[in-house]
């Protein structure tokens, strides 16, 4: 028997591994990762491991699939052998050459510069010393010469050049073009041999990859390929066979301009009304699988504010055909699936600074938390694994439910709708306010992160399988209390999280006259700054906190009077005096907590108050005028969510392009219900689509195969450009 477990590998660059499955020769993985693809590759390889707790992991074999196959295989599930795993096949990285004839130097002769390597593969983890060797081969010679070693690195530049001397043609003469005979070279071979060193003694070479070119081409970057006898294993013995479903997609993104008409009816999608007659929604509705419409959609209404809106409309849609209060957001609709991404795009950093830190100690302390008497080890104490078990989920779960001052601003703008529209749908349910939140912070968020650390890069690898037998115990504790949404009132995330009695400056609504200080009730919560008379009373400014641009001190002279911050948002600056400096930071520190995720904070701020037509720290007339100091508050740099719209949208297209047979089908079935007031056809061809609306659905899907159409013309000029592709080792 073996504990198994499986990595997921571009080239020999390990990005996933599975858990371990214990004492199987049938192992049952059943994991799914998702990736985008960083860089080029030649394989996509997958690796069986044997665990071994006191060696090193033995490898029992490996499905290596090119590139080019991908294709092939993408959509289905399907068994592969597995081969045998051979160093002298176990190759990446690129070579930059230059390689000419010249007679010059040597009177005749050829040069062969090796300028750089990129992107070797580690060896255990760690950078190489790599040097390269470059052999002229020919039917009765074989010369080599050597580069010099570069330590601890995975792109060394060596930027050597070599000399052979060859001899010339027969029929050579000076008038004629240097030229060498065919039988005298035949290539010129270039292999890069590693050299490891264990203290001061040398260790063994490991081979990193060759390449073999003629020698009449001129400069080229290559990649590197298996020596000759690569995967050429005596090895007869059946290693097993290893299931794969690979979905594999593959998007060449046009230049801006072309995905402009596309955008913009996306991005349209929040305002139409019913929101099922939508663009966005109609994607989700002719994809074969929604996930791969969501994750394009999702990011693209992200990154134009966009989100909120359209995921308020489809989960409004998703609660009318809801009956039981007890299952709101419970299933897999549109809805549910654009917030489960949405909370993994936005709520990364969430997760980490929440989760991490008692994730490395349930980790790294390797305490059980076993209470099932029929998994327990022998020598394992029941009760103080309850106690384990307890102090863990305590611990956790009270992190969670203080956390509502670090929750993304987007999430707190959706769970807010949500909490409306659930109370709204069921006015007798006090709880369910609660409930319609928990099911997504707990179940779908919290609950999944601490059960797979590792696709939430809260750890690197996927935990051991006590560990995971750990988290798994939490996290179905975790999702218990969090159904229990009535006893969990902090799940609410617009409760006054901050609340003080400070002085304000007026804002230019108070009668002739200078204006003054007013003792005023401030209150923030997740949502929004407001201030009232006297806590409990009508509020009489509000400002969103989406709206924050900057929240600073105030230099004491602008109004003579200390322990003064300003809150820069949309409008006028708000001037602030807290009771105390203590207090002072306290506000700004929070503010700029809740409103660090929003999207046009400022780089730089004025120090002053803009006073008698200028400011005062910088004497600038202007009261727009840029700021004079940098802002000192800034967003932790991987909270930043890089979003590439033109990807996004090409991405749309393709899946529109891939369903254009539903497409046409849901047409028709507009045509079909406008005409005649109900179904005429069989269920079959569009009982599943939503149509609230036939005329706005079908106006929107005539708009739809408008800009699909417009999109396939460069499109297909492109695929015409590049028909002649490449193979690995060639130019």
């Amino acid at each position: 028997m073996r504990d198994c477990f499986c990595t997921i590998n571009l080239d020999q660059e390990e990005v996933y591994r599975t858990q371990v499955v214990e004492k199987s020769l049938s192992p049952f993985f059943s994991e799914e990762f998702y990736f985008e693809i960083p860089r080029t590759f030649q394989y996509l390889s997958f690796y069986v491991y044997d665990k071994n707790v006191l060696q090193r992991d033995l490898r029992i074999g490996k499905v290596a699939i090119k590139k080019e196959d991908l294709c092939n295989h993408s959509g289905r599930e399907t068994w592969f052998s597995l081969q045998p795993i051979d160093s002298n096949s176990e190759v990446q990285g690129k070579v930059h050459l230059e390689l000419k004839l010249n007679e010059l130097i040597t009177e005749n002769g050829t040069v062969c510069h090796v300028k750089a390597c990129h992107g070797l593969p580690l060896i255990n983890g760690q950078s190489c010393d790599p040097y390269a060797t470059v052999s002229l081969v020919g039917p009765s010679r074989n010369d080599q010469k050597k580069t010099k070693v570069k330590k601890k690195t995975s792109n060394p530049q060596f930027n050597e050049i070599f000399y052979f001397e060859v001899t010339r043609s027969s029929s050579y003469t000076r008038k004629s073009q240097f030229q060498v005979e065919e039988e005298d070279i035949e290539k010129l071979e270039i292999r890069y041999v590693d050299r490891l060193v264990e203290q001061w003694k040398p260790g063994p070479r490991c081979f990193l990859g060759e390449i073999k070119v003629p020698v009449n081409v001129l400069r080229m970057m290559y990649l590197l390929q298996p020596r000759d006898n690569g995967n050429k294993s005596s090895k007869t013995d059946d290693l097993g066979s290893l299931r794969l479903n690979i979905c594999y997609t593959e998007d060449y993104v046009l230049p801006s301009e072309y995905y402009g008409p596309l955008k913009t009816l996306l991005l349209k999608s929040p305002d139409v009304q019913p929101i099922s007659a939508s663009s966005a929604y109609i994607l989700g509705e002719i994809c074969r699988d929604k996930n791969d419409a969501v994750l394009p959609l999702v990011r693209l209404l992200l990154h134009h504010d966009k989100l909120v809106p359209f995921a308020t409309a489809v989960a409004e849609l998703d609660l009318k055909d809801t009956q039981d209060a007890n299952t709101i957001f419970r299933g897999n609709s549109l809805a549910t699936r654009c917030l489960d991404e949405m909370m993994k795009i936005v709520g990364r950093h969430y997760l980490k600074v929440t989760l991490k830190p008692i994730l490395d100690e349930i980790c790294e302390s390797s305490k059980s938390c076993e209470i099932d008497p029929i998994k327990l080890k022998e020598g394992d104490n029941v009760e103080n694994n309850k106690e384990n078990l307890r102090y863990y989920v305590d611990k956790l779960f009270s992190t969670i439910v203080k956390s509502s001052m670090s929750c993304p601003t987007v999430m707190c703008d959706i769970f807010y709708s949500l909490r409306q529209m659930a109370t709204q749908r069921f006015p007798n349910d006090p709880h369910v306010q609660y409930s319609a939140v928990s099911s997504f912070v707990f179940l779908r968020f919290f609950a999944v992160a601490v059960v797979s650390p590792h696709t939430f890069h809260l750890r690197l690898h996927h935990p051991d399988p006590q560990t995971v037998r750990t988290l798994t115990l939490i996290s179905k504790t975790i999702q218990t209390l969090g159904s229990w949404g009535r006893s969990v009132p902090k799940l609410n995330v617009y409760i006054c999280c901050f609340g003080s009695e400070m002085y304000k400056r007026a804002q230019g609504r108070t009668r002739i006259g200078k204006k003054n200080f007013k003792k005023r009730w401030f209150c923030l919560t997740s949502r929004e700054l407001t201030y009232h008379k006297q806590p409990g009373s009508y509020a009489i400014y509000t400002i969103p906190v989406k709206n924050i641009l900057a929240v600073e001190k105030l230099e004491e002279s602008s109004f003579n009077k200390k322990n003064m911050f300003q809150v820069i948002h949309t409008e006028k600056p708000l001037y602030v005096q807290a009771n105390n400096c203590v207090e002072a930071n306290e506000w700004i520190d929070v503010l700029c907590r809740v409103s660090r995720c929003n999207q046009n904070r400022l780089s730089s701020y004025h120090p002053s108050a803009y006073l008698n037509g200028n400011w005062l720290c910088c004497l600038e007339t202007s009261e727009n005028a840029l700021g004079c100091k940098p802002c000192t508050a800034g967003v932790p740099a991987d909270i930043q969510i890089d979003i590439d719209e033109d990807r996004e949208t090409e991405r749309i297209y393709s899946l529109f392009t891939l369903s254009l047979l539903k497409l046409q089908k849901m047409e028709e079935a507009c045509g079909t219900i406008a005409v005649y007031q109900g179904p005429q056809k069989e269920p079959d061809d569009y009982s599943n689509f939503v149509i609230e609306d036939s005329v706005t659905t079908f106006k929107t899907i005539q708009q739809i195969k408008s800009v699909v159409e417009k999109l396939d013309e460069p499109h297909e000029k492109y695929r015409k450009k590049r028909s002649s592709s490449a193979k690995y080792g060639s130019k």
